[in-house]
């Protein structure tokens, strides 16, 4: 099928291209298709803004959509950024700035209390209206400077995950201690909060497009 990403992050649309194309798709981008529009989120939660910006590109595009919301919840920060982790800082999209918040913010939480959790909401919806949310998360904790790598973007030099992947879709314990930036493409897939959701929505996608 012929996704459009609704995303104008780098980053998130590398993601969204490669699991998608893995799974059978083909993804095009708004900027590919000239669509500049950036819907303000104003949701609550993850899924409530994964609609609003698959709603809008939908209606722009004319084409099946997806879009995705996703946020770093932090435990000794009571889940924050949560919904607001692109514009932590005060403005959108500035990784270097929330980066340097989230550690001064968390400069005197002790090894032992640095638990996080990554999460995205995936909407999947038609030009008709229909709609399909897919969740996931990945659990870890929030290093105490940046782990910077080869990959990642936004956050992931701060997060260490729990797991990594092993092939597309095992996982083993991550004993080194890695970033989410220091991972493969293949091991950050198959255990992230975005390939969660995708690979969830890679489940429901068949019957959700069957039942009309």
């Amino acid at each position: 099928m012929k996704i459009c990403a609704a995303t104008g992050n780098a980053g998130k649309l590398r993601e969204l291209r490669r699991i998608l194309e893995a799974q059978g798709h083909e993804v095009v981008s708004q900027k590919e298709l000239g669509i500049t529009i950036e819907p303000e989120e104003t949701g609550t939660t993850f899924a409530e803004n994964a609609k609003i910006k698959a709603e809008t590109i939908c209606k722009a595009s004319g084409m099946a959509t997806i879009a995705d919301d996703s946020g770093l919840c932090v435990d000794a920060l009571n889940g924050a950024p949560g919904v607001y982790s692109a514009r932590y800082c005060g403005h959108h999209g500035d990784d270097e700035a929330n980066n340097d918040k989230l550690l001064e913010n968390m400069k005197n939480v002790p090894d032992g209390q640095r638990g996080a959790k990554f999460v995205s909401a995936v909407c999947f919806i038609l030009p008709d209206g229909r709609s399909l949310t897919c969740m996931g998360e990945c659990p870890g904790r929030v290093a105490f400077e940046r782990m910077a790598g080869d990959y990642g973007f936004g956050y992931d030099p701060l997060f260490i995950p729990t797991d990594c992947g092993v092939g597309k879709t095992g996982k083993r314990p991550n004993t080194e201690g890695r970033s989410y930036a220091q991972l493969t493409p293949d091991e950050k897939d198959a255990i992230s909060h975005r390939g969660n959701a995708l690979a969830e929505l890679e489940k429901e996608l068949p019957g959700f497009l069957n039942n009309k």
